[in-house]
């Protein structure tokens, strides 16, 4: 659980794109709109889906440094 100062944050590991993206969704979806959102994924294809998946969905990505991803949640 992330203190007030702390950006919320998921490790998924080396979860394959449909798992990561179906818990990033539900991970994204009760946060506010312009919440920074961090995200560890060691899958080797996350350098390309997470990208495509933030395009897609209107998400912003704010950071993308392999396995590291800033996504600003949409809305703001």
């Amino acid at each position: 659980m992330p203190s007030e100062t702390e950006e919320p944050d998921w490790d998924a590991g080396a979860m394959g794109c449909g798992d990561l993206v179906l818990g990033l969704r539900a991970r994204l979806l009760p946060l506010a709109p312009g919440t920074m959102f961090r995200l560890r994924a060691t899958d080797p294809a996350a350098p390309e889906d997470i990208p495509a998946w933030c395009r897609m969905t209107g998400h912003a990505l704010a950071s993308a440094n392999h396995p590291v991803y800033i996504i600003r949640r949409k809305g703001a």
